[in-house]
């Protein structure tokens, strides 16, 4: 299939009755994102990183590469986790159908358009093309200035995966959960046994553990067993992000395995805000390195020793222990944990760790909650992670509106509209309006609703 492209919209030539059917004013939120996303030459910008995944000449010409990205950019702005609910919602909304640049009778994408982008070519070009979104992104939000690169607070989360948990399999064998209960049922003596009788047994026995070492998905291979943020068992991934917490700018945003943990994933992340700092030209040196602020769970001698003598300069919180430490002329571990706990004592530590709980946890809520992202609907950790990277992508957009009109997303640009009531007095008539306005940086933009028109008393 050979790359669509996107050009600028032009009048229809004829008027048709489309035309003459009363139109709604655009959302104010999606008007000023639409400006700046034009502004910033995004429709080529995603046509340019885009086309190594199509080909030169042939068949007919895709649908814009830009429109992929708008339409999940509304599934994060409106809180949209499935693929068919952001298809919906942009049928059902003529502002979304313009954030879209869509022409007057053309249909909505659908969502199985949006599966075949996102798997075209194993991935690969798709991958990058969605990485360098991401970069685009952060490149602009750091010519607003919203991008430091002195302190990164580095945390993370669970996302529970599209894997119910009686899909999985012992790894040896291939034999379901519920097999090997009825296995075990005949051998206790019950030779038909029921959903109630293998629910009891499953209760009763003692010992009983779901380790990943054991059991795996026949589903989804990458999702692994983890214990959710409300205490519950869930195939799942983790999230984790790199956040600028002077700004709350995510600078990287990686995809684990669930079951590895924090000391095994963050030189990952490092690594990927490294490089992504260096790309708007902030890369932390030996000379100047960045602050890495994160919880006790980040802590150990192994990860301390490796960034001693690095780009970072770290405020990791130490764990409780009862007793006294054991170095076994362990030196450099030694200085290490020395060298943080007076950095953790001073001032500026204290204010950096206080910083960390407030902006470095708060990208989780808006990407996974408010973001539609606790629960996705995709298989596979690549596929998660093409998706994830856009809207945490939305969520720097929104920072940068914020700065712009005042608002991060469209309800909020909503609710900071005022609501005035209007009473007009015209000759012999009296009219009550409602009027909306919505203040954007300086314009506004008005709505009028006529509520009643009645005979002007005597």
């Amino acid at each position: 299939m050979a790359l669509g492209r996107q050009g600028d919209q032009q009048m229809e030539l004829t008027v048709t009755w489309q035309e003459k059917m009363p139109r709604s004013p655009g959302h104010v939120f999606y008007d000023r994102l639409q400006k700046v996303l034009i502004e910033a030459g995004f429709d080529v910008f995603a046509e340019t990183a885009c086309k190594p995944s199509y080909a030169a000449k042939m068949g007919a010409p895709s649908i814009p590469p830009g429109r992929y990205f708008r339409m999940h950019l509304v599934g994060y702005f409106e809180d949209i986790d499935s693929e068919r609910g952001v298809e919906w919602r942009c049928s059902s909304s003529l502002s979304l159908r313009e954030f879209l640049r869509l022409e007057t009778c053309a249909r909505v994408p659908d969502h199985s358009w949006l599966s075949k982008t996102r798997s075209r070519r194993a991935g690969e070009p798709v991958m990058a093309s969605v990485t360098r979104f991401f970069d685009r992104r952060r490149k602009l939000i750091a010519e607003r200035g919203l991008v430091k690169g002195e302190r990164i607070g580095v945390d993370a989360s669970t996302m529970e995966a599209n894997v119910a948990l009686r899909t999985i399999v012992r790894r040896e064998t291939g034999e379901s959960y519920r097999e090997i209960l009825k296995c075990m049922a005949k051998e206790s003596g019950i030779e038909t046994p029921t959903a109630d009788d293998l629910i009891c047994m499953d209760r009763a026995r003692k010992g009983k553990r779901l380790s990943n070492a054991d059991w795996v998905s026949a589903t989804d291979a990458e999702a692994k067993i983890a214990k959710m943020k409300d205490g519950t068992s869930h195939l799942a991934y983790k999230p984790e992000h790199a956040v600028d917490l002077d700004t709350g700018a995510a600078v990287a945003a990686e995809i684990h395995p669930a079951d590895e943990g924090d000391t095994t994933t963050l030189p990952g992340t490092l690594e990927a805000a490294a490089a992504n700092l260096a790309k708007v030209g902030m890369a932390p040196s030996a000379a100047k390195p960045a602050e890495l602020i994160a919880d006790k769970g980040y802590h150990s001698r192994v990860v301390l020793k490796d960034l001693d003598d690095s780009v970072w300069k770290t405020r990791i919180a130490e764990p409780q222990r009862k007793g006294i430490s054991r170095w076994h002329g362990d030196t450099a571990a030694r200085d290490a944990v020395y060298a943080i706990r007076s950095r953790l004592r001073s001032k500026a530590g204290n204010a950096a760790m206080r910083r960390r709980g407030e902006i470095a946890e708060r990208s989780f809520p808006h990407t996974l909650d408010r973001g539609g992202m606790r629960r996705t609907w995709l298989h596979g950790r690549e596929n998660v992670h093409k998706r994830y990277l856009i809207h945490v992508a939305g969520h720097n957009l929104g920072l940068l509106m914020r700065q712009i009109i005042g608002a991060g997303t469209p309800r909020e640009a909503t609710a900071r509209g005022l609501l005035l009531l209007v009473v007009v007095f015209a000759e012999d008539i009296l009219a009550i309006v409602f009027l909306t306005v919505a203040a954007t940086s300086g314009e506004e933009d008005c709505c009028f609703f006529l509520l009643a028109i009645t005979p002007k008393p005597a």
